[in-house]
């Protein structure tokens, strides 16, 4: 067992924005643990980390089950001895309107979106309790703060990371636990190539022109990377953010909501 290193837990780390996260917090100096549905990603990731020169493994689970988060949790506990950051970064997007959403596609993003963040933040803050502090990041969205044509399922469930993120700061600051949210905008990651292709039909927009109208509105002119992300997370997993808890904060260039 490792112990006494600040370690830090990525879900949905295999890639895109949580793989970006993971390789920051390392060079931070944490130890990283890389979770993801897919082993083959998160193994690749926990390379990159060890070639840092900090510890890291992966585990395979999938958040929105509440009993394999726990484990994951005490997985990471025996291997380390204590939890200090939980990265609730795993999430899907949908691209549907809202008159055709089924009861099946509600249930697969509000059990991975929302049950899953929940499962986390429970599982993080029965450790972090034993140890009187740690630092608990989930994310969020722009769609948290507006509700977007064609993403509304998923801005539903960015708009209840909000509300989780603010009562749960206020339950569990009592224990020295912080909790705090990131919400990026337009991200050029996998995810903005599925909304890009999915939403280009009901806008009657070509391949690639519905990524280039969304980053149009940002003020920076530019998209965002991973990495800009991860900049920020960086903060909220150092101490410099210890008097911040309960927000949700926008990193996105300065999208111009219209």
């Amino acid at each position: 067992m490792v112990s006494g290193q600040r370690t830090a837990v990525i879900t949905g780390a295999g890639r895109g924005i949580g793989r970006a996260i993971a390789l920051r917090l390392a060079q931070d100096g944490l130890n990283v643990v890389i979770n993801d549905v897919n082993l083959d990603t998160a193994e690749s990731v926990v390379n990159e980390i060890r070639e840092l020169g900090r510890e890291s493994f992966a585990v395979k689970a999938d958040v929105s089950n509440r009993r394999e988060v726990f484990e994951m949790v005490n997985q990471v506990v025996e291997r380390f001895g204590q939890l200090d950051v939980m990265v609730s970064n795993a999430g899907i997007a949908q691209i549907k309107p809202l008159l055709e959403v089924t009861q099946e596609d509600l249930e697969q993003i509000f059990n991975i979106n929302v049950n899953g963040v929940l499962f986390c933040l429970q599982a993080a803050a029965e450790q972090m309790k034993k140890q009187e502090g740690g630092k608990i990041i989930s994310a969020a969205s722009i769609a948290s703060y507006k509700g977007f044509s064609l993403l509304g399922t998923y801005s539903a469930t960015k708009f209840a990371v909000r509300g989780i993120t603010q009562a749960a700061a206020q339950e569990l600051a009592q224990f020295g636990i912080t909790v705090n949210a990131y919400c990026p905008g337009i991200v050029g990651t996998q995810m903005w190539d599925l909304i890009d292709e999915k939403m280009g039909p009901y806008m009657n927009l070509a391949k690639g022109e519905t990524f280039k109208k969304f980053t149009d509105s940002i003020t920076l002119g530019r998209s965002e990377t991973p990495e800009d992300v991860a900049k920020f997370v960086s903060y909220l997993a150092s101490p410099d953010s210890d008097y911040m808890t309960g927000q949700s904060i926008m990193i996105d260039g300065g999208v111009i909501f219209s």
